[in-house]
């Protein structure tokens, strides 16, 4: 059973509005914990800021093959309940589950070869401090449903 949850994003987090909400969000996800990793943000290209997202997971996750999920506008879309249930198989498998949030470019052709499964979070288009605090927020409240919290209703 997989005991932490990882999210790899590209660049830090700047606004201390979004990183009070995270935080405070993150204390309140521990079933199972999530864990975020910040790699730099590339000014040349996608195909860098793929091999350092690369590279990250390789760190996390050293000698067994992860699940890598790219946060995408043309991955499956789910409601929350469906998300919920979703990572709660994904929670009781024996490998490390990574969600990954790319750069302002998306993602690498090759990093997308190499990511088992493709979400969405919405048809919408956000910037990258907004899709990271949505899939923390929907990390949270995935783990309200899963345990029967009032917090999803």
């Amino acid at each position: 059973m997989s005991k932490q949850l990882h999210l790899v994003v590209v660049g830090k987090l700047k606004d201390p509005h979004f990183e009070a909400i995270e935080k405070d969000f993150l204390k309140r996800i521990n079933s199972p914990e999530l864990i975020i990793h910040e790699v730099r943000a590339s000014a040349v290209n996608k195909e860098i800021e793929g091999e350092a997202l690369t590279k990250k997971i390789k760190e996390i996750s050293p000698s067994s093959t992860p699940h890598i999920i790219a946060l995408s506008e043309w991955g499956k879309k789910m409601t929350s309940v469906d998300f919920a249930l979703w990572t709660q198989d994904l929670i009781e498998r024996p490998n490390k589950v990574i969600f990954v949030i790319a750069g302002a470019e998306g993602f690498s052709e090759q990093f997308l070869k190499g990511c088992q499964e493709k979400i969405s979070l919405s048809a919408l288009t956000f910037p990258h401090k907004f899709a990271r605090l949505l899939i923390v927020e929907q990390l949270y409240r995935a783990q309200t449903i899963r345990l029967k919290h009032p917090y999803h209703n």
